[in-house]
């Protein structure tokens, strides 16, 4: 798996406080502007997020660019539907070659006899696609059967609200392994361009009360301890 932050809006803190603070004022914007410091960019975002009023998040947005996961994980991640999706296409997207692509989960990769089974899988689906395509059957249709774990890139672009409640819905422990792995990723690296925003992003339980209630994972002091320390 591969996860680039692509782009986001400049200075994605500053707009928000923007944002926030012409709320409260009576002066025009390119005077507030001028006005604002960096403490008051903190000041305000500080208050903003204590106070959970989001909103003026969703004026800073990031685009990720992510390779190699699967398709049943792209398929959970479209399901956030505030948010525009770019991904590459199986109608349009011919594969060719012996193979393609596959995403082994690890519960896989662990047993050779596992191992062997899913191999096998893959090979038959690779066969079947390849001799539907060189019998004239349009990779519209060959597509059909190719399985959950082809592999597949898309591109993904959020705001920042909407990326806090897909930290905290994704990042979580009960969350499927790979779309885990995807958003602690994608965290990571908003962090370093926004870090008061995303301080305490993750999971439900980092800024509050595990939200699993009695399916919580039971590690919520660790959780809490990884994603408090992760880096900005």
């Amino acid at each position: 798996m591969k996860v680039t932050l692509l782009q986001h809006t400049p200075d994605p803190e500053t707009t928000v406080a923007l944002a926030a603070r012409l709320c409260y004022s009576s002066i025009g914007i390119d005077e507030l502007r001028e006005r604002l410091s960096r403490a008051d960019v903190a000041a305000f975002l500080d208050k903003i997020m204590s106070l959970g009023h989001q909103s003026v998040l969703e004026h800073a947005s990031f685009t990720f660019g992510i390779e190699g996961i699967s398709r049943a994980t792209s398929h959970q991640l479209v399901r956030h539907r505030v948010a525009s999706y770019s991904q590459q296409s199986q109608r349009y997207v011919t594969f060719r070659g012996d193979d393609f692509p596959a995403v082994v989960p690890g519960s896989v990769a662990v047993s050779a006899r596992r191992l062997e089974l899913f191999d096998a899988a893959m090979r038959a689906c690779a066969e079947a696609y390849r001799a539907l395509v060189d019998d004239g059957v349009p990779a519209e249709d060959a597509r059909f059967v190719l399985p959950n774990a082809a592999e597949t890139k898309i591109i993904v672009t959020m705001n920042g609200r909407e990326l806090l409640h897909f930290f905290g819905l994704r990042c979580c422990e009960r969350a499927q392994w790979e779309i885990r792995a995807m958003a602690v990723e994608m965290l990571r690296l908003v962090k370093t361009v926004a870090p008061t925003i995303f301080r305490d992003a993750g999971p439900g339980c980092v800024a509050g009360p595990c939200p699993e209630g009695t399916m919580t994972c039971g590690k919520i002091a660790e959780v809490r301890k990884r994603f408090k320390e992760m880096p900005a």
